[in-house]
């Protein structure tokens, strides 16, 4: 029995739903956005033009290289490093392993950056002047032998490093491998107890299946916090200042506009330089977020030429 034309539903009628607060909400914001912009152009206390020009300083540009983004990246890579190291000692069978990355991670995720990175540029400099690696008791065993070394293989003069740039990256390096550590950790827990065991059954060893197999795979767990971290980390050079590190972005965009007696144009530059330097960062993450995400939660519509219909959908 063939179904007629008349037989069809008719058109229905609808209406768009209605939204009046969402104008509402657009209206305001507008209104915000223009007194900000008023802001910014009729109070002259901002002085961008000379905060455009703190910006070019040799010595701000120098801060922000050898300061902030040469202290991002190595903080970053050692805290990488020791992070995974420490995630890996989380997952171990060994009950010291565990035990011992689980003190370090509860105690460098107690501690404040500034109040650590004063300890040690401060704190350890005052106790220790020079670290020496030898012998426990050296000194008292040599004496008392009549030696006239005391059993010290190595030194290191701590008031000479204290208030350098490689304070500030050991610092910050060990804060960050703590949250590296349950970063990285997540990740291979996100990963299916079966890959591993499938590695295993074609003969790999654990670091290979490890590095092979799991890792590649918690990248796309890994990769999002790692990049907020890094984001966050740019911002974090700015507390070297309690090591003192005087080659820093932050430290030197503000003694420009304290000598000038205009403090907000010196932190107008710090800011802004803070905004290109995390806004290229968040470029870079969204494009590595894309890569190590493909294959998971997105579909991909694509038409079947094959079944496609000359005359259309609706073709007899």
């Amino acid at each position: 029995m063939s179904t007629g034309p008349t037989d069809r539903p008719g058109a229905i009628d609808a209406r768009p739903l209605r939204h009046p607060w969402r104008w509402v909400a657009v209206a305001l914001i507008a209104v915000l956005v223009a007194m900000l912009i008023s802001s910014f152009v009729t109070n002259p206390r901002w002085d961008f033009p000379f905060a455009f020009q703190i910006m070019q300083q040799r010595p701000v540009i120098e801060g922000l290289w050898k300061g902030t983004i040469f202290g991002t990246v190595s903080a970053m890579l050692l805290g990488i490093v020791v992070g995974l190291a420490l995630s890996v000692m989380r997952l171990s069978d060994n009950p010291v392993l565990r035990g011992v990355a689980f003190v370090y991670t509860w105690f460098f995720r107690a501690i404040p950056r500034y109040v650590l990175l004063a300890l040690l540029g401060i704190g350890v400099g005052f106790l220790y002047n020079e670290f020496r690696i030898g012998l426990p008791f050296g000194q008292q065993i040599s004496h008392l032998l009549g030696l006239k070394s005391d059993l010290t293989f190595f030194g290191l003069n701590w008031n000479a490093l204290s208030s350098t740039i490689w304070v500030g990256v050991i610092g910050l390096g060990l804060s960050e491998a703590a949250y590296m550590a349950e970063i990285a950790r997540a990740g291979i827990l996100s990963v299916d107890p079966g890959q591993r065991e499938a590695a295993q059954a074609l003969g790999m060893s654990s670091g290979k299946s490890m590095r092979r197999i799991v890792l590649p795979q918690a990248m796309r767990v890994i990769v999002p916090p790692t990049g907020n971290e890094t984001i966050a980390m740019v911002k974090d050079t700015s507390l070297l200042i309690a090591i003192p590190v005087i080659t820093e972005l932050y430290y030197q965009a503000y003694q420009f506009g304290q000598r000038s007696f205009k403090i907000m144009p010196g932190f107008v530059a710090a800011t802004l330089w803070y905004l290109i330097v995390c806004s290229i960062l968040m470029v870079g993450q969204y494009y590595l977020e894309r890569y190590y995400g493909r294959g998971f939660g997105r579909t991909t519509a694509r038409k079947n030429k094959r079944f496609a219909r000359p005359g259309g959908a609706g073709g007899a």
